[in-house]
C-alpha cells in the first residue's frame, strides 16, 4: 500500500510520461473544430478563378506560388490529427477525381463552424454527425436532379466539345488562359484516349515547360519531348527503328569477378582489340537490323560511340528510368537490359526523331503515330518558372477532369449555382423533418451557401447584397444562376460554357461529410510523447558551449 502512495491514477498511471490528454466535447471536439475552421480559412481564398495565391516554401526551401489548394495541403505538412483528417479528404478527392479540393475543404471547414453553435446550444456530436449523415444522402439524391439535360451523348472524338466541358476546371485555375489551354489539354486527351474510355490514362499526357515566349505559343505533339540534345552528329531520323538499353551502351562487364593476366605488351593490345571487335560487332549487328536510334539509360562510352557514328545512328541518353519507360510506351519498344543485338520484337518504331532549338532550349522531339504509341506532350511556353508550374497543376486538374468525363459525363450549373439550389431543396426538406436532427439538417444547408459566398467575396463583390439576391433567385425557379466572379455580376454561366462535372460534385459532398462526421464523433485524443532526444534549446547558443 506505501507504494502506491503519490501515484498517479486512471488514465495517468496508464501511460508514459510525457503524454497529452484531451476529452469532453469542450477540449476535445471544440479544439478539433477549430484546427479544422483555421486550416479550411487558409485555403478557401484561393476558390474558384478569382481566388489569391499562396507562396508556400517547404522544408526543403522550394518556393510554390499557386492556388490549387491540393498543393498548398500537400506542402504545409499539417500537425493537428483532427486537420489532418481534412487533409486526407481532399487528398482522396485528388486520387478519385483530380479536381475540387478546396471544394471539399471549404465545405468541410463550414460545416464544422456551423456544427459548433448546434453543439453549444446542447445537442450531442452524435445526433449532429447522424443528421449531417442524413443531409449528406438527400444532397446526393438532388444533386441528380440538376444534372443537365442531354449529357450523356458526349462525343469523345470531338475536340470542342470535350473542350467545353474543361473549360470550367482551367478557369477557376487559370482565369484568362481557358481559351488557350482547353483546345490543347482536349486534343491531347483525344488523341491519346483508347477505344475503351475507362482505360484511359492520365500519365499519357504528358508537359514539357520550356521558359520564353507566351502562353498563346504553347503546342502539342504527339510522341514525347525529352529535354536534352543527342550524343553524336546524326540529330534527324524518320521512319526510325528505335532500340532501347536501359543500361549504359559500352563494353560490358562480366557478372562474376575475375582477374586477367597479361604477360607481355602483345597480349594486352589483343585483349584491347578483342573488346573492340566485340563491340563493332553488337552495334553492327544493331545496323543491320536497321535500327536508326539508339536510346541508353545509363551513359555511352566512347568507343561505343565511335561505332555508332560510324554507322549513322543517332544516340540519346536518358538518365531517369521513368522517361525510359515513356518512351518504350510511346515507340513500343521493349527496354533491354544487357547491351546485345536485339531481336526485331523488341525494337519500335518512332515516326521522326530530331533535335530542335525552342526558346533557347536544345530538345529531342520523338514524333509518333497515334496509332503506335498513344502518348501526346503538351509544349507549355511562358514567362517564368513559377507561371509555369502552376499552368502544368492547372492542365493536370483539366487532364483529370477528362478522365471523369470518360467514367461519368455529366454536367451541373457553375459558379456556385448548384450549392445555392441543394442549399435551397434541403433546407427546404429540413423543415419537414422532426427531431433534434432537423437542425444538423438546416446547418448543411446553410454550410452549402459557402461556395457562392466565397466566390464573391474572392471577387470583391458585396457579399450580403449577392447572396440575398441570388437566394431570391433560386426561390423564383432560376436554378441555373450563380456568380460570376470575372464580371462580378450573377450569371447563367452555362451560356458561356462554364459547367461542373457532376462526379466531382458529387464526391466533394461525399467525402467532406464523412470527413466531418468523423472529427464529430472523437470524444477523446491522447497523444503519445514524441520519439527522439531532447530538443535543443532556443535561442541559448549549443549545451556544450555553455
Amino acid at each position: 500500500m506505501a507504494n502506491t502512495m503519490g501515484m498517479p491514477y486512471g488514465l495517468q498511471a496508464m501511460l508514459k510520461e510525457g503524454h497529452k490528454h484531451f476529452s469532453g466535447v469542450e477540449e476535445a471536439v471544440m479544439k478539433s473544430v477549430e484546427a479544422c475552421k483555421a486550416i479550411s480559412k487558409c485555403t478557401r481564398t484561393s476558390l474558384g478563378p478569382t481566388g489569391l495565391n499562396k507562396i508556400i516554401v517547404n522544408h526543403l526551401g522550394k518556393v510554390y506560388i499557386t492556388s490549387d489548394a491540393g498543393t498548398i495541403l500537400q506542402e504545409l505538412e499539417v500537425q493537428h490529427p483532427a486537420a489532418k483528417l481534412l487533409v486526407h479528404a481532399v487528398k482522396a478527392q485528388q486520387q478519385e477525381v483530380g479536381d475540387g479540393a478546396n471544394m471539399v475543404m471549404s465545405i468541410a471547414g463550414e460545416l464544422l463552424s456551423n456544427s459548433e453553435s448546434l453543439l453549444r446550444d446542447g445537442l450531442h456530436p452524435t445526433e449532429v454527425a447522424e443528421g449531417y449523415a442524413k443531409a449528406a444522402k438527400k444532397c446526393l439524391e438532388y444533386l441528380e436532379d440538376l444534372v443537365e439535360g442531354d449529357n450523356k451523348d458526349l462525343d469523345f472524338s470531338n475536340v470542342s466539345q470535350v473542350a467545353d466541358r474543361l473549360r470550367g476546371a482551367l478557369k477557376s485555375k487559370q482565369n484568362g488562359y481557358e481559351d488557350t489551354l482547353a483546345p490543347l489539354v482536349a486534343q491531347a486527351c483525344v488523341d491519346v484516349c483508347p477505344d475503351n474510355k475507362q482505360n484511359f490514362n492520365v500519365d499519357n499526357v504528358r508537359v514539357s515547360k520550356l521558359v520564353g515566349g507566351f502562353v498563346d505559343q504553347s503546342e502539342i505533339m504527339q510522341g514525347i519531348v525529352v529535354r536534352r540534345k543527342c550524343e553524336g552528329t546524326v540529330s534527324c531520323c524518320e521512319n526510325a527503328p528505335v532500340a532501347v538499353f536501359s543500361q549504359g551502351v559500352d563494353t560490358s562487364s562480366t557478372e562474376t569477378k575475375g582477374t586477367v593476366l597479361i604477360k607481355s605488351a602483345q597480349e594486352l593490345k589483343d585483349y584491347h582489340k578483342s573488346e573492340e571487335k566485340e563491340l563493332e560487332e553488337i552495334i553492327k549487328g544493331i545496323a543491320d537490323l536497321g535500327v536508326k536510334v539508339v536510346v541508353s539509360g545509363q551513359s555511352i562510352g566512347e568507343m561505343a560511340m565511335h561505332f555508332i557514328e560510324r554507322y549513322r545512328m543517332m544516340a540519346i541518353k536518358i538518365p531517369s528510368k521513368f522517361e525510359l519507360r515513356r518512351i518504350c510506351r510511346a515507340t513500343g519498344a521493349q527496354a533491354i537490359p544487357k547491351f546485345i543485338v536485339p531481336g526485331k520484337e523488341q525494337l519500335g518504331q518512332a515516326q521522326r526523331v530530331e533535335q530542335v532549338e525552342i526558346g533557347g532550349n536544345q530538345v529531342m522531339l520523338i514524333q509518333q503515330d497515334r496509332r503506335v504509341g498513344k502518348v501526346a506532350t503538351i509544349i507549355l511556353r511562358g514567362a517564368t518558372d513559377h507561371l509555369m508550374d502552376d499552368m502544368e497543376r492547372a492542365i493536370d486538374d483539366g487532364v483529370n477532369t477528362f478522365k471523369a468525363l470518360c467514367k461519368d459525363a455529366r454536367t451541373v450549373p457553375g459558379g456556385g449555382a448548384t450549392e445555392m439550389e441543394l442549399s435551397k431543396r434541403l433546407a427546404e426538406h429540413g423543415r419537414k423533418q422532426t427531431g433534434l436532427e432537423q437542425y444538423a439538417i438546416q446547418k448543411f444547408a446553410e454550410a452549402l451557401e459557402v461556395i457562392p459566398l466565397t466566390l464573391a467575396e474572392n471577387a470583391g463583390m458585396n457579399t450580403t447584397d449577392t447572396l440575398a439576391t441570388l437566394r431570391a433567385q433560386h426561390a423564383q425557379g432560376n436554378s441555373r444562376l450563380g456568380v460570376d466572379s470575372v464580371k462580378g455580376e450573377l450569371s447563367d454561366l452555362t451560356q458561356q460554357h462554364i459547367s461542373d462535372l457532376f462526379y466531382t460534385k458529387y464526391w466533394a459532398i461525399k467525402f467532406a461529410a464523412d470527413a466531418v462526421n468523423t472529427v464529430l464523433r472523437v470524444d477523446q485524443i491522447i497523444m503519445a510523447k514524441q520519439a527522439g532526444g531532447p530538443k535543443k534549446p532556443q535561442g541559448q547558443g549549443h549545451w556544450d558551449d555553455q
